[in-house]
C-alpha cells in the first residue's frame, strides 16, 4: 500500500484484518516511526486499535523502503493524494512520481491497483508509463474507494459494493479473492472497464454533493416562505425514489472529496467541450451556503461585530473526524474575525489541526462549556453527538446573551424559545425567547 494517508492506512489495515500481509509505504520517516510505535496520524474511530492489533500480529508493516515492499508484493496499491490543482483538475504529480518509483522493482505478474481518486484515463496512463519504462505488459486495475470519514472501517469491512476496473479476467479474479471476506453478505463485486470505474467515484460524489446543495437551497427558500425544512425533508424523503440520505440541511459540505471531486468532474466536462452546468451550480450553492450563518449573525447584531465575542462549536467538516479541509467552520471564523469579533473555539478532535491553520487568531477551549464564558453568541458548525443534549441552563448562565446560531439544526426551536434563547437555524423560522424568559 503506497501512501499512509486516510485511504491507504484504512485500506491497508482492513486488508490486514482479513489475514493478508500488508506493507504500508510512505516517504515520511517520522510518520512511519510513529505508526510503528502505534501512533495514528488521523482520527478515525476504531483505527488505532485495529492498527495496533494487526501490527502486533505481524500482518501490518510500515516502512519507507519502497524497493523491498514492492518486490515482495503480489498486489501494489497506489493510495497517494490527488489534490485539486489551480484549474480545478486533479494534481497527479505524486501519483506519477510513485509510478516511476515502483517501476524498477515490480515483477511481471504484479497487479498495480489505483486506489486514489484519479481522472478518467489515468489507468491507461499508468499502464503506458510502466510499459515505456520496463517494456513489460503489466496488469493495471482501478479500485475506487467509497469510505466515509468517521465510518471508514465499517464502510470497508461491510461495503455496499466493490467496484473494480480491469482489462483481464485474471486481474478480476485476484481482486475478487482479495475482497471476498468483505462480500459474504452477497454485496456485489462490480467489474467494469477502468474508465468506468474511474468515473464511478467522481459521479457518486458529485451526485451526493448535489443532494446536499439542493436541500440547502430549498432550506433557504423555506425560511423566506415560512416553511420548515425538516417537514419538507420528511415529506420528500419517504419517496423511495429520493430517500433521506444526504438531505440534511446545513452550512455546506467540506472535506477532501466532495469539493475537489465536483470540480474535477466539471474540469473533465469542460475538457470534452461539455458545459458542466449542474456541477458548477452545485459548487456555487455550496460556497454560498458557507456564508449563511454569518449573514444571520450580521442581521442579528446589525452588521457591527466589533468588540463582540463568539463561541464556535465544531471545527471538523463533519463529526467523527479531525479533518478540517474546506470545513465551513473555518470560513465562518475568518468572517467573524474580519468583522472585528473575537472567537473562542472547541472541537472534540480537530483543535490541533486548526491551531496549525489559525494559530493565535482565535482562543481554544479544552471543554465545550469553557468556550461559552461571557460570549455574545454561540455558533454550531459540526453535528458532534456531544453537542446534541447539552445543559441549556448552564449554557445560558455562561453566556453574556443567550443567542445560538445553529448550522446543523440540532435543537428544537420551541424548546429553545421556552428556555429563553434566541435561536437561529437552517431552513426554519427564527425563534425569540418566550415571554418571561428573556
Amino acid at each position: 500500500m503506497i501512501g499512509t494517508g486516510y485511504v491507504g492506512l484504512v485500506s491497508g489495515t482492513c486488508f490486514a484484518e482479513s489475514g493478508n500481509s500488508i506493507t504500508c509505504v510512505d516517504i515520511d520517516q517520522g510518520k512511519i516511526d510513529r505508526l510503528n510505535d502505534g501512533i495514528i496520524p488521523i482520527y478515525e474511530p476504531g483505527l488505532t486499535e485495529m492498527v495496533q492489533r494487526n501490527h502486533k500480529a505481524g500482518r501490518l508493516h510500515f516502512t519507507t523502503d519502497l524497493e523491498t515492499a514492492v518486490k515482495k508484493a503480489k498486489v501494489v496499491y497506489l493510495a497517494v493524494g490527488t489534490p485539486q490543482g489551480e484549474d480545478g483538475s486533479a494534481n497527479l504529480s505524486a501519483l506519477w512520481s510513485v509510478v516511476a518509483g515502483i517501476a524498477p522493482f515490480i515483477n511481471a505478474d504484479t497487479v498495480v491497483v489505483t486506489k486514489s481518486t484519479v481522472p478518467v484515463g489515468t489507468n491507461q496512463g499508468i499502464y503506458d508509463r510502466l510499459f515505456e519504462l520496463n517494456k513489460t505488459h503489466y496488469r493495471v486495475a482501478s479500485n475506487p474507494e467509497f469510505l466515509k470519514e468517521g465510518a471508514a472501517i465499517h464502510d470497508f469491512m461491510y461495503p455496499d459494493r466493490v467496484v473494480v476496473g480491469v482489462r483481464e479476467e485474471e486481474t478480476k479474479e485476484i481482486l475478487n479473492e482479495l475482497y471476498s471476506p468483505f462480500l459474504r453478505t452477497d454485496k456485489p463485486f462490480l467489474s467494469m472497464s477502468p474508465e468506468s470505474a474511474e468515473l464511478t467515484k467522481y459521479v457518486a460524489n458529485a451526485l451526493l454533493a448535489t443532494k446536499i446543495s439542493f436541500i440547502n437551497e430549498m432550506a433557504n427558500l423555506c425560511e423566506k416562505m415560512g416553511g420548515d425544512i425538516n417537514d419538507v425533508r420528511r415529506g420528500i424523503g419517504h419517496d423511495q425514489r429520493i430517500g433521506f440520505s444526504f438531505l440534511f440541511p446545513g452550512v455546506g459540505y467540506g472535506g477532501s472529496c466532495f469539493p475537489k471531486d465536483v470540480r474535477a468532474l466539471a474540469s473533465m466536462s469542460k475538457a470534452n467541450d461539455l458545459p458542466p452546468t449542474i456541477l458548477e451550480a452545485v459548487d456555487q450553492v455550496n460556497d454560498r451556503q458557507k456564508f449563511v450563518l454569518t449573514q444571520k449573525v450580521d442581521q442579528h447584531f446589525g452588521g457591527d461585530l466589533k468588540g463582540l465575542r463568539f463561541a464556535v462549536w465544531g471545527l471538523a467538516f463533519k463529526p467523527k473526524t479531525d479533518d478540517i479541509r474546506e470545513a465551513p467552520a473555518l470560513v465562518m471564523i475568518e468572517q467573524l474575525l474580519e468583522r472585528g469579533a473575537t472567537v473562542c473555539v472547541f472541537d472534540p478532535e480537530a483543535v490541533d489541526n486548526v491551531k496549525v491553520e489559525l494559530g493565535d487568531k482565535v482562543e481554544y477551549a479544552e471543554k465545550s462549556m469553557d468556550a461559552l464564558e461571557g460570549v455574545d453568541a454561540l455558533a454550531i458548525n459540526t453535528e458532534w453527538d456531544v453537542f446534541r443534549h447539552p445543559d441549556f441552563d448552564a449554557i445560558k448562565s455562561a453566556m453574556k446573551s443567550p443567542v445560538i446560531f445553529d448550522g446543523r439544526n440540532l435543537y428544537n426551536p420551541a424548546q429553545l424559545a421556552d428556555l429563553g434563547f434566541t435561536y437561529y437555524s437552517i431552513g426554519r423560522s427564527t425563534v425569540e425567547p418566550s415571554s418571561g424568559n428573556a
